[in-house]
């Protein structure tokens, strides 16, 4: 950051920047988690040695308060990943099961926003598509802030529910199957070369419930890239050119985390281990009747509270499984 070329290129500077205040904030959590463990020895060694129930008093919140000090020091720890730090961009796609599917594709659409409300991420919807007659098609949806790619990757995978369907005249008790994709968001400047003869560009007029998700134009841009068959679309920027560099990037983000799968998947191959948490299999069940429970199943972590956990409250899930990770 001394040097005095530091800001000819800005885009890597910001990086830089926003690598360097991570590490910092770590740092100083760690100091301050250190300080305060030393503390409470020194409090723990003087209650033994002139017992007192007021100053018992006082060392249980200062247990309490170093407790919560470790807590976040973990979680910052867990959300070291190469790419944690970046924004994310998720996509919820129903799966079959008509209608059905779709509205547990709005629900699940609704949970995440509310998440990132609740953490104070910004959400910018890319592209929403209707279903017919309830729910969503598809959607596709960037949450910006401070870690939201390193909290939000626990969500990839398939999402169950099972509900008495408000869509059913005989109230029969229905499941819905619908897949939660999760990437980090790269910068323009992500080292992913495509060939403009590899992509097929559409443009059209968006489409959206009376402006309820998106601004009408006629400047949505669908991008194919034909090699890999990967497609995006984004209609909520303002002209065709900006839709279509918004596509660019996502397409860029989604070959890249599917290079990344693959080494992964490559290096577990090697090692021999069994991956059960891979794109398309199974991550949590959300059931609402006969009983009431949100359990994950990669973890066995559950929850009775559904409605709290429809309302947003995922930290639970996404810490139990990013403690899982660990190895």
């Amino acid at each position: 950051m001394n040097a005095e070329d530091f800001w000819s290129d800005q885009k890597h500077a910001q990086s830089v920047i926003r690598d360097t205040n991570t590490l910092k904030a770590l740092l100083e959590n760690y100091h301050q988690l250190d300080n305060s463990l030393k503390e409470l020895s020194l409090s723990v060694d003087e209650l033994k040695d002139s017992f007192d129930p007021d100053l018992k008093e006082l060392v249980d919140e200062e247990y309490n308060e170093t407790m919560k000090l470790f807590d976040q020091f973990e979680i910052q720890v867990l959300l070291s990943g190469p790419y944690d730090q970046h924004n994310a961009i998720l996509e919820i796609h129903p799966g079959a099961g008509g209608t059905e599917a779709m509205d547990w594709g709005e629900m699940l659409y609704r949970m995440y926003t509310r998440y990132a409300e609740q953490k104070g991420f910004k959400i910018k919807l890319l592209n929403y598509l209707e279903g017919e007659e309830a729910g969503l098609k598809s959607c596709s949806i960037l949450i910006e802030g401070p870690m939201a790619y390193g909290y939000l990757k626990a969500e990839h995978g398939v999402h169950r529910l099972v509900r008495i369907s408000p869509f059913d005249s005989n109230a029969r008790r229905h499941t819905s199957f619908a897949s939660v994709e999760v990437m980090p968001e790269f910068d323009d400047d992500i080292d992913i070369e495509i060939d403009e003869k590899d992509l097929e560009v559409i443009t059209m007029r968006a489409s959206g419930a009376g402006g309820q998700h998106i601004n009408k134009t006629d400047s949505a841009v669908r991008m194919i890239h034909k090699p890999s068959g990967i497609v995006v679309t984004c209609q909520t920027e303002r002209s065709q050119i900006q839709n279509r560099e918004r596509c660019m990037n996502m397409l860029k983000s989604k070959l890249l985390k599917k290079k990344i799968e693959e080494n992964a998947k490559m290096m577990a191959d090697i090692r021999g281990e069994q991956k059960a948490n891979e794109w398309g299999s199974q991550i949590r069940s959300y059931v609402f009747c006969p009983y009431t429970m949100v359990k994950d199943l990669r973890t066995g972590y559950e929850v009775g509270n559904i409605q709290s956990v429809m309302d947003g409250a995922l930290d639970d899930f996404i810490f139990s499984y990013l403690k899982s990770q660990v190895q």
